[in-house]
């Protein structure tokens, strides 16, 4: 019996996340955990197994374009050329895949206790731990100003794309808003004044 609920448990999980990814792409992060049972065709408390929080629940859906995201910045950091247009071409995929994939920008925001490994942020972790090579290279080139950390470059990712979610067009407003504040990594001379 042990192991037939094993499996059930399984399949479960498998009809759970592919429901709860349909249901986030048609309806954000807010999408209703109660929505995704009913037409998973099992209870909230089931998911509610799988999936103890929301935001356990957006990782999971978040899991293979944050795989996606990780990838793209390893092939970037072992290409040669211009360190900083790599660094700033990963960080327009991440835009660009958190305003398409909705529910990541979520995602990638949530703050927990940082000592609450519970309530750590995996996917945020992943991106960081995937862009860093990319950042320390241009960092090291003097291409990017030092200080940066991935975790603020991924902050002004998720803000832009959280700021222009309801524009009129969404990709093309946090395009240029992203780009527009990542002139600021720039090393320059300090403002004066």
């Amino acid at each position: 019996m042990p192991e037939r609920q094993r499996a059930d448990a399984r399949r479960n999980y498998a009809r759970i996340l592919a429901v709860a990814e349909e249901e986030v792409a048609a309806h954000g992060a807010g999408a209703s955990l109660e929505q995704i049972a009913r037409v998973a065709g099992v209870g909230s408390a089931t998911v509610r197994r799988h999936f103890p929080t929301r935001h356990a629940l957006l990782e999971a859906v978040s899991r293979q374009r944050i795989e996606a995201l990780s990838a793209r910045a390893h092939d970037l950091t072992a290409a040669e050329g211009d360190s900083r247009g790599a660094l700033l071409e990963w960080l327009t995929d991440v835009v660009a895949y958190c305003v398409t994939a909705r529910g990541l920008a979520v995602a990638l925001a949530y703050v927990g206790p940082a000592s609450d490994s519970i309530h750590e942020n995996a996917c945020s972790a992943a991106l960081e731990r995937a862009g860093e090579p990319l950042l320390s290279r241009a960092q090291h080139e003097g291409a990017v100003t030092p200080g940066v950390t991935v975790a603020d470059l991924i902050a002004l990712a998720v803000g832009t794309v959280l700021a222009t979610e309801h524009h009129h067009d969404p990709a093309a407003a946090a395009n240029r808003l992203f780009h527009l504040a990542v002139e600021g990594l720039t090393p320059g001379p300090p403002p004066t004044g």
